[in-house]
C-alpha cells in the first residue's frame, strides 16, 4: 500500500495543461504506476508458487514482514499478498494517466489560429496555453457579461480577456456575436453554416 500511495501521489498536486512539463511529469508517474503493478503481480506469482513470501527477490525483508502482517488481519480476505481490488485500482489509475497523456499530446499537436473581428482580434497563444481576446476599446456591459458567461476572464497583465486554450474555448469564442471573424476567417465550413443558420433563425 505504501508503494501504491507513493506512486499515486507523484504529481497529485495537480498537473495542469499549462505546465510545459505536464506530459513529462505524467509519463514519470505512469512509469511508477506500471512498475508498482508489475511488482504486485510478481509478488503474487511468487506466493502462488511457494505459498510463502520468504526469499521473494522483489521485496525487502521489512516489506515481507509487513505483508505477512497484513495478510494475517481479518480484512485481508484473499489468499494473496496483494488483493485483486488493489491491482484493479492501480490498473484503473494507469489507464487514466495514459488517457491524460494522450489528450495532452493531441492538444499540443493541434494548430490553433486566431482571427480578427470588428473592433478587435483573437489570438491563440500556445506558449501560455491561452486564448486571448483583445478589444480596440473597452467592451460594453453586455459583451463583458457574454465573455464571463463563456469562461473568459480579464487579465490586466495580458491586457486581454482570456481563458485556457482548448477546443471548447475556440468554439465559444467563434459563436459569440461580439467576435465573429471578419470574412469568415478562422471558421470551418461547418461553423460558417451553423452561424448563418443561427442568424436566419434569429
Amino acid at each position: 500500500q505504501g508503494l501504491l500511495d507513493k506512486s499515486r501521489s507523484t504529481g497529485m498536486g495537480g498537473i495542469s495543461a499549462d505546465d510545459p512539463q505536464a506530459i513529462a511529469k505524467l509519463e514519470s508517474k505512469l512509469a511508477g504506476l506500471e512498475q508498482v503493478q508489475e511488482r504486485m503481480k510478481g509478488v503474487n506469482a511468487y506466493y502462488r508458487r511457494h505459498k510463502s513470501l520468504d526469499g521473494c527477490p522483489l521485496l525487502s525483508v521489512d516489506q515481507i514482514e509487513q505483508l505477512k502482517s497484513d495478510m494475517a488481519k481479518s480484512y485481508h480476505l484473499q489468499d494473496k499478498p496483494y488483493p485483486t481490488w488493489m491491482l484493479s485500482n492501480n490498473n484503473a489509475e494507469i489507464r487514466r494517466v495514459r488517457g491524460r497523456i494522450e489528450s495532452l499530446t493531441a492538444h499540443k499537436a493541434t494548430h490553433y489560429e486566431g482571427w480578427e473581428f470588428e473592433g478587435g482580434r483573437v489570438e491563440a497563444d500556445t506558449g501560455d496555453n491561452r486564448l486571448r481576446v483583445f478589444f480596440d476599446e473597452k467592451p460594453d456591459e453586455g459583451t463583458r457579461a457574454a465573455l464571463k458567461g463563456n469562461g473568459f476572464r480579464w487579465s490586466s497583465n495580458a491586457g486581454a480577456w482570456q481563458r485556457q486554450l482548448t477546443d471548447n474555448a475556440l468554439y465559444a469564442a467563434k459563436h459569440l456575436e461580439c467576435m465573429q471573424p471578419v470574412n469568415d476567417e478562422g471558421l470551418s465550413e461547418d461553423e460558417v453554416e451553423q452561424r448563418d443558420s443561427g442568424r436566419q433563425m434569429g
